[in-house]
């Protein structure tokens, strides 16, 4: 079987090293594995360098992987949060045993597989800090670079009495399965010899038969009380030109059958899947049996362990919905902010540790249950709360104007101010004192002059108890700037305030001798008129109104969020202007923002998208 040898079968590369050095929690797979360890339950593995079969491996050397775990995604579609759970999971544990993750593409479904989704996935693993199969140059694996194995394993099952070729339709077939209460009936070909099935499932492959005419399914126990193991069908004919084999084959094999197969190729240990496999696994066990009896795969066999899947409040996962809400443009694209796939929280501003944090705090268990929003929320807070540069912008904008600048200062002056970018500094890194040959920490470099914008809600004419910013007579301190005083607005015709009055208070500049002088209750974020820029700012929000939007058979599209998009012109200081596409920051007061990915120019055209409040304090609006 041809495949590229791995050149590092050590370990595979680090997830960020925030969570990669963080003391991991233990959990029932950590314990089997670490079980697996002391017996030495795989430790007379070999490894040929790729996958193959019982000959192929025996001819290796001693495998220098302790474990070997794998992300098995079928290439149909862009890779969601709960797909970034099991990345983390089958990923670290490898890296945290001595082990190597496969990375393999389950391409047995041609309808429904592109190149495309390929690229995604594996941009997807890569952004969050992990290589694949042994080496950071190596090449994924693919379920249909075995079809020729399969296709002899198939063969191998068919002449030991184990599968055969059955001629019924569809329909006889789901009646003949029985159900849970009652067994199943044994179909009109399961006695057809050896030689006969054979014989048919050659000229299936030889494109002698019509799609669906027929199926090889394996031969088990239609009484059997698990369902899943009443002769499952293990081969159909499909005609579809297959991205990777093209038109070499007109069968394909079944996921079921192909899996485990997989698995044993690449001498996995531990297959691990979420608890939707669960009734799988006697299959799977079955399968290795046979094929270990007839010395086509070497033991020990993989085992199948399962976990529960992800499941977070205001978020579906289903690929067939996610797809729906695109094809029907209800979102726009697969990288949309508000969808659940990987490229679009990344463009929403979510970090590779962010999720690597959601991971670890929702455990791995059986254990069912939802995971609150918010809880992702707080994920990406942490990261960033001494990461992302800090920058001031007003969002809802109206001008005020300091009447006696000119007086103060002189016409047109403006005066330069600073803030720090990061005002609390990551851990190990410099805060107050700056030693020599020691980086000091950045800094914002703005000016201050008679106008500035302020958001509205900054202001009120009739202020509510308890309100601390400016209303006539209250002064309050411009953040990084001076203490001004109130003195009242400037209406238009229709009672819309235009612009908000106050006078300077000299000396009060902050950092300067005496600026704590005069004292105030509230500090206010704005952005000088002189030198503000213009920005899009895209107000996103949850996607659904409905914490579990297609429970129960609800039809989720009605209730997505009718404002889960609002885009504004904000107005933001020059240093944002600046920002990389993909750069994350504070918006003082606001949340987090980051520079879009897709439509934000350095400089020209500034875009942001809001990641996330400073806080949680989202309730659904109808």
């Amino acid at each position: 079987m041809s495949s590229s040898p791995p050149t590092n079968l050590k370990t595979t590369a680090s997830a960020p090293s925030a969570t990669a050095d963080t003391p991991k929690v233990s959990n029932f797979l950590r314990q089997i594995i670490e079980s697996d360890l002391e017996k030495g339950t795989y430790a007379s593995r070999r490894w040929a360098g790729s996958p193959g079969d019982a000959a192929h491996h025996a001819a290796g050397q001693p495998d220098t992987a302790k474990i070997r775990t794998r992300f098995p995604p079928e290439p149909n579609g862009y890779l969601h949060i709960g797909h970034a759970k099991s990345i983390c999971i089958n990923f670290g544990l490898a890296r945290d045993y001595g082990g190597v993750c496969h990375l393999r593409f389950d391409d047995t479904n041609p309808e429904k597989e592109d190149v495309e989704y390929v690229s995604s996935i594996r941009d997807a693993i890569k952004w969050l800090g992990f290589d694949w199969n042994g080496s950071a140059n190596a090449e994924p694996y693919q379920a249909s670079d075995y079809f020729g194995f399969m296709y002899r394993a198939a063969q191998y099952l068919i002449e030991a009495g184990h599968a055969y070729v059955d001629e019924q339709n569809v329909e006889q077939m789901r009646l003949n399965r029985g159900d849970f209460g009652k067994p199943g009936v044994n179909s009109p070909f399961r006695t057809r010899t050896p030689a006969e099935n054979l014989t048919k499932f050659r000229d299936m492959r030889d494109g002698k038969f019509e799609d669906g005419s027929m199926v090889l399914r394996a031969k088990i126990d239609m009484a059997s009380p698990n369902i899943n193991m009443r002769d499952p069908a293990i081969y159909r004919i499909r005609r579809a030109t297959h991205h990777n084999t093209g038109d070499t084959w007109c069968i394909y094999p079944m996921y079921t059958y192909a899996h485990p197969i997989e698995d044993a190729l690449e001498q996995i240990t531990h297959s691990i899947c979420t608890l939707e496999f669960e009734d799988q696994r006697p299959f799977y066990d079955w399968l290795m049996e046979r094929l270990i009896e007839g010395g086509l795969l070497g033991a020990p066999a993989p085992r199948q362990y399962e976990f529960s899947r992800l499941n977070i409040t205001y978020v579906i996962t289903s690929k067939r919905k996610l797809a729906q809400l695109v094809y029907d443009q209800k979102v726009n694209g697969w990288d949309d902010p508000r969808m659940p796939t990987i490229v679009g929280l990344r463009r929403r501003g979510y970090t590779p540790t962010s999720l690597h944090l959601l991971a670890d705090r929702t455990g791995t268990s059986k254990a069912g249950g939802w995971t609150d929003y918010s809880t992702l929320e707080g994920c990406l807070r942490d990261d960033l709360e001494t990461k992302a540069h800090r920058g001031m912008a007003v969002l809802n904008p109206v001008k005020l104007i300091m009447t006696n600048w000119d007086d103060v200062f002189g016409a047109g002056h403006l005066e330069p101010c600073t803030q720090p970018a990061l005002p609390h500094p990551p851990h190990g890194a410099p805060s107050a004192a700056t030693p020599e040959g020691v980086e000091a920490p950045p800094q914002r470099h703005f000016t201050i002059g008679k106008e500035v914008w302020i958001d509205r809600e900054d202001f009120e004419e009739i202020p509510p108890k308890g309100y601390k910013r400016l209303f006539p007579g209250n002064k309050v301190r411009l953040k990084g700037g001076y203490v001004i005083e109130c003195t009242g607005c400037i209406k238009d015709i229709n009672g819309v305030i235009t612009d908000v009055l106050a006078t300077v208070v000299p000396d009060t500049k902050s950092g300067t001798p005496g600026s704590e002088t005069v004292k105030v209750k509230a500090a206010i974020t704005w952005v000088g008129v002189a030198n503000g820029v213009n920005a899009e700012v895209r107000m996103y929000d949850r996607l659904f109104l409905d914490a579990q939007p297609d429970a129960g058979g609800k039809d989720f599209i009605e209730s997505l969020n009718p404002s889960s998009l609002k885009v504004i012109t904000a107005i933001v200081e020059p240093s944002l202007a600046n920002a990389l596409p993909d750069q994350k920051f504070q918006f003082e007061r606001h949340g987090y923002f980051v520079a879009d990915r897709v439509d934000h120019v350095q400089g020209t055209r500034p875009v942001f998208n809001l990641a996330v409040g400073l806080k949680d304090s989202w309730a659904p609006h109808r």
